[in-house]
């Protein structure tokens, strides 16, 4: 696990993460270059896919979920290219559970294929169209036949938070009883809150002989928790994509993830926090969606400080307002200027710049800066902030001692 931050949070504060079993080290499987590419308009290149995975792998992420081979040629001829590619993570392609998607799934290299089970009466009844009979006859047929072409099975269980408990433990049974050795369980509307999450996770963790992964969509803004809330409940893996991309609103995004179970669960990963960033920034470009501003943790202005009182108390003690030292992601704290700022701020910032101010200098610098951020609707940059002070003592400098002791 990476080493906890001076000041910050980074344990539980009941200290009872899961049910009895929790996963010796959270196994993180991520699926950007599968289902994160599922999110409308995204379409990667090889050439890019190519760099996501290497950046992902270096990152210490321990599975890829790399593409769907009934997508057709191309498609099967990238997923050759990434698990040739002297990956160290794990690779795993999607297939529904049909022969034919099986039988395109050799031969391409993989370690583990997913193969998706409509679990959900709804989905089942329009999707699947066999008996029980049957279903258990196409899992023992296709699991034998991927294990014995040397490749691991996880059954996906689709729209599982939307399935009885019951029928989840039955589905878990025929799996293992068909050589899987893994069972994925998918919000795949993301219709479930923390606390539903935590309780079905649990039950589903407790019933079933085989390790169970999480799979969370964001539809209510609440993928990230109900990960959370499945790694309390014990699971032994999570899907993840990097920035969250995904079908709809999107999965449970990979540096949330990460630094949720390792600064507020106790959990440790395999993954490099501090690379987190620049693999942000690339999926970004690549997906053609940029990160906003605020986006927790990889955002760009997440720890940039502008409020007076909180950068007051910062310029003490940088854990006063920090929850997550941002060396964790490589990164630092960045104070700026602008209509919320303080003497203490403005006068530590102007120092950094070779600016000694004077006590007439702070009243009108901050009316030019409430100013310039209401005109402009950002921070001024350092040359603008040279230019700032630069006018502000022009102007004193024409107006008569009277008249400046007033405006002061």
């Amino acid at each position: 696990m990476n080493s906890p931050a001076e000041g910050v949070i980074t344990s539980p504060s009941d200290g009872d993460m899961s049910p009895g079993r929790p996963a010796p080290r959270l196994v993180i499987n991520d699926t950007t270059l599968r289902d994160g590419e599922q999110a409308p308009g995204v379409a990667f290149t090889a050439r890019e896919k190519l760099r996501i995975a290497r950046l992902l792998d270096a990152a210490g992420v321990d599975e890829l979920e790399i593409g769907v081979p009934a997508m057709g040629h191309e498609e099967c001829q990238r997923i050759r290219m990434l698990t040739s590619s002297g990956l160290k993570a794990a690779t795993m392609v999607w297939c529904r559970l049909r022969p034919e998607d099986v039988t395109a799934s050799l031969g391409l290299g993989v370690d583990w294929v997913d193969l998706s089970l409509p679990a959900s009466p709804g989905l089942a009844g329009h999707k699947l169209r066999l008996d029980d009979e049957q279903l258990q006859e196409r899992l023992q047929l296709l699991c034998r036949q991927l294990i014995d072409a040397g490749i691991k099975v996880c059954i996906g269980l689709e729209d599982a938070s939307r399935t009885p408990l019951p029928r989840l433990l039955q589905l878990a049974d025929w799996a293992h009883a068909a050589g899987a050795s893994r069972l994925r369980y998918a919000d795949t509307l993301g219709v479930l809150d923390p606390f539903r999450a935590e309780q079905q996770l649990r039950q589903l963790v407790q019933g079933c002989l085989l390790p169970v992964e999480m799979h969370a969509h964001n539809d209510f803004g609440l993928a990230t928790a109900n990960t959370l809330a499945a790694i309390r409940a014990g699971v032994a893996s999570v899907n993840t994509t990097v920035n969250g991309l995904g079908e709809r609103a999107g999965n449970a995004a990979l540096d949330e993830v990460v630094v949720g179970a390792e600064r507020l669960l106790g959990v440790a990963t395999n993954v490099r926090i501090e690379r987190l960033p620049t693999l942000a920034g690339a999926v970004a470009r690549a997906s053609g969606e940029r990160l906003t501003r605020r986006k927790s943790l990889c955002g760009s202005h997440v720890f940039t400080h502008e409020s007076g009182t909180h950068v007051a108390a910062m310029l003490k003690d940088p854990a006063s307002y920090t929850a997550i030292d941002p060396r964790l992601l490589g990164r630092e704290h960045q104070l700026v200027l602008g209509k919320h700022s303080g003497s203490s701020a403005i006068m530590a910032i102007y120092a950094d710049l070779g600016e000694t101010l004077s006590g007439q200098d702070i009243p009108p610098l901050r009316q030019a800066l409430a100013n310039f951020s209401e005109r402009r609707k950002r921070t001024p940059s350092p040359f603008e902030l040279q230019q700032l002070l630069a006018g502000v003592r022009r102007h004193q400098s024409q107006l008569s001692p009277q008249t400046l002791q007033e405006v002061v």
